[in-house]
């Protein structure tokens, strides 16, 4: 018998035979920051500046705005290295 616990995410499972309990969690799988953001479209019209990257120190980047908490808080700065071997993304 299976038993999901909805509260912490654990499942129970007791064997009949032996009376056992058995007990693992079970994590959600996130999903990728890019799939919320609107996929690979999303960076296809966007503007460069001059931002460096923290990971391979280029000096340019693309960036993008977007409201991700309420209005009366700024906009998340989004951006994503300009060299075509690094791609690093980061945000602000």
């Amino acid at each position: 018998m299976l038993y999901f616990c909805p509260t912490c995410a654990n499942l129970l499972i007791v064997e009949e035979s032996s009376q056992r309990c058995v007990s693992y969690k079970i994590y959600p799988k996130l999903k990728a920051l890019d799939d919320v953001l609107g996929g690979a479209a999303a960076w296809k019209n966007v503007d460069s500046t001059d931002e460096p990257c923290p990971k391979c120190s280029h000096p340019r980047a693309y960036f993008m705005q977007v409201q991700t908490r309420s209005a009366d808080e700024p906009m998340t700065l989004f951006y994503k290295c300009c060299a075509p071997t690094c791609g690093h993304r980061w945000k602000e």
